[in-house]
C-alpha cells in the first residue's frame, strides 16, 4: 500500500520546495514532563508522544467545527512539523494550564497543543527548552505485540529522544491518514495502543520497501534531509 497521502509531488516530509512550503508554517508543539528525580524511560516518552499526536488527531476540537479545526487544517495544509520541548516543577504547571491534551504512559507525561505558528509560540512554551531530552531505558523494551500498530525507528540513525518523539509523532500520523473511517474509530475506541522499537537492520530494509507509511524527515533539525526515520506497521495497512 502506497504510503502518499497526498500526490507524490506533494509530500508532507518531502525535501523540494512544494506549495506546502509557500503556505503559511505552523508548528504541533508537543512537552515532555522530565523532572530531574524521575525522568521517564525513553520508549515511554516516545510511545506517549506518539498517543499524543492521535489523541489531538481524533478530538472532537479538531475537526468539523472545532474550536481548533482551522489550527489543525492549516497545519496539515503544510509541512507537518513537530517540536518537543521540555519542561519540570512549574514550567510544567504552566503549560498545563494552556489549552491542550495531557497524555500518560505508563509514566510519561506529554501534553500537546493546538498547532500555532512558527514565530507565534505561546510564551509559556516558547521559553522551554528543545535540548536535554536525553532518555534512556532503563531496561530493554519488550518485544513489540505483532497484533498491535508498532511505529519502527531507523537503525541507522542516531536522534535525541524529542527527536525521535516528533519522528514517532510523524509515523502515528502517516498511518491515521491511510486508514478508513472505521479502522480510525476502532484504533481511538481501543486507546490508541502502540509500541515504538528500533528495528534490526535486515528488518529495516524490508520495511522500508513494504509500502507501509515511511516517513522521510525534511531536515530541519539534527539529521539530513530526506532521511528515512519510521515506518508505520499498522496491522490494517499491511
Amino acid at each position: 500500500m502506497s504510503h502518499d497521502v497526498t500526490p507524490p509531488t506533494d509530500s508532507p516530509f518531502r525535501t523540494e520546495p512544494t506549495a506546502r512550503d509557500r503556505a503559511p508554517q505552523f508548528v504541533l508543539p508537543l512537552v515532555v514532563r522530565i523532572e530531574k528525580a524521575a525522568p521517564p524511560a525513553r520508549t515511554d516518552a516516545l510511545e506517549t508522544a506518539a498517543r499524543a499526536v492521535l489523541v489531538m488527531l481524533a478530538d472532537e476540537r479538531s475537526v468539523g467545527d472545532g474550536e481548533w479545526a482551522e489550527a489543525v487544517r492549516d497545519w496539515q495544509d503544510a509541512r507537518i512539523r513537530k517540536v518537543v520541548r521540555r519542561a519540570r516543577g512549574a514550567e510544567w504547571r504552566r503549560a498545563e494550564a494552556l489549552p491542550g491534551i495531557t497524555v500518560t504512559g505508563k509514566a510519561a507525561e506529554v501534553r500537546v497543543f493546538p498547532p500555532v505558528p512558527l514565530d507565534g509560540w505561546p510564551k509559556e512554551l516558547a521559553r522551554l527548552q528543545v535540548s536535554g531530552t536525553d532518555l534512556d531505558d532503563p531496561e530493554p523494551p519488550a518485544e513489540a505485540d505483532p497484533a498491535a500498530p508498532v511505529l519502527w525507528l531507523s537503525p541507522d540513525l542516531d536522534m535525541s529522544a524529542g527527536k525521535a518523539m516528533a519522528q514517532a509523532g510523524h509515523g502515528a500520523q502517516l498511518a491515521w491518514w491511510e486508514l478508513s473511517d472505521e479502522e480510525r474509530a476502532a484504533w481511538r475506541d481501543a486507546g490508541f495502543p502502540l509500541a515504538v522499537r528500533t528495528a534490526a537492520p535486515g528488518r529495516w530494509t524490508e520495511l522500508t520497501a513494504s509500502g507501509l507509511p515511511l516517513v522521510r524527515d525534511a531536515g530541519f533539525t539534527e539529521i539530513a534531509p530526506g532521511s528515512c526515520t519510521v515506518v508505520a506497521d499498522h496491522p490494517a495497512l499491511r
